[in-house]
């Protein structure tokens, strides 16, 4: 029985500044991964579902990072090595207590190069779901390709299909971006977007509900409108289904969304219905919230429960 979630992308080396300030002062930096699909990957995973991840990066000590984290979290990552290109990078500050910066150096990357062929035969055909995001078709025209050929390999063997918009203003235009969203929203199962996201896709800025519905009307058989502090809403059918931000004291909100799409896609491969969905992904993304780093907070299945827990202490 096909079970697994199947995505891809590029994921880039992240150094982080270790205090707070501006950037050109720092003295010492951590060095980790990033990547919007990855961090689906791994967030997922922890929760209990099978997970492969495709990706390619540089014959280079930071795509061996790239590899080594990934598959550290037990992730099935199928990586191929770019000899001719280096691993990307980005660079985190964080200005002020309450404010931070995300610089990136991936021209020209290795994970800019993806490819049709790095994600294989079958394995879209055997996965339960795939999942895509709009940063890739903003790399190149490759990685654009990628994520057209795989989809519609996932819509030719009945797979659900998983798109979140992901805007990066770094990488394309509204326009380009309003037209690839408007190619591929059709063709998915779920669309997730932020409200501002939601609105190139749809051409206006309205309220979340008019947002959901303007993405149910381009093709979308269920939109899901992430809003941060003020929660989701979804659109299935003619029912909308709100959910409330779980609180808590946010300390890095980078990776949220992507937490968000973890925890709503893991409830959907175990058959949960859109109550606990959205409710896991919620959740899930409060907990990467509470910590620093784009993914290192995400919880265990074990752990959803603690966010709401009178008791601090657990023996």
């Amino acid at each position: 029985m096909r079970d697994y979630l199947l995505t891809f992308g590029e994921t880039m080396a992240l150094m982080s500044a270790e205090k707070t300030g501006p950037l050109a002062h720092a003295a010492t930096m951590s060095v980790g991964i990033g990547g919007s699909e990855s961090n689906v990957a791994i967030g997922a995973r922890r929760l209990g579902t099978e997970v492969v991840w495709c990706g390619r990066v540089g014959a280079d000590p930071l795509g061996e990072l790239v590899r080594r984290e990934i598959t550290a979290e037990g992730v099935d990552a199928r990586v191929t090595i770019d000899e001719t290109a280096p691993t990307g990078l980005m660079i985190k500050e964080r200005r002020t207590t309450a404010s931070q910066r995300v610089l990136y150096y991936r021209s020209g990357s290795a994970g800019s190069r993806l490819r049709p062929s790095d994600v294989p035969e079958g394995l879209v055909e055997g996965a339960r779901v795939l999942h895509v995001s709009g940063i890739t078709a903003a790399l190149s025209e490759s990685a654009a390709e990628t994520v057209r050929r795989s989809v519609a390999r996932a819509r030719a063997a009945g797979v659900f299909v998983s798109f979140d918009l992901n805007y990066r203003a770094a990488l394309w235009a509204p326009e380009a971006a309003r037209a690839f969203y408007r190619e591929l929203v059709p063709l998915a199962d779920v669309v997730f977007a932020g409200d501002d996201e939601a609105a190139i896709a749809v051409g206006s800025a309205d309220d979340p509900e008019t947002l959901a519905r303007g993405l149910v009307e381009l093709g979308a058989a269920t939109a899901v409108v992430k809003l941060g502090a003020r929660g989701a809403l979804a659109l299935s059918g003619s029912s909308f289904f709100a959910q409330d931000a779980v609180p808590v004291a946010a300390i890095d909100t980078v990776g949220a969304g992507d937490a968000f799409v973890a925890g709503y896609l893991s409830e959907y491969i175990r058959g949960s219905g859109m109550a606990e969905r959205m409710l896991t992904a919620a959740t899930v993304g409060a907990f990467v919230c509470s910590v620093p780093g784009d993914w290192e907070g995400l919880p265990r299945r074990e752990e959803l429960a603690l966010l709401t827990a009178k008791e601090p202490v657990h023996r």
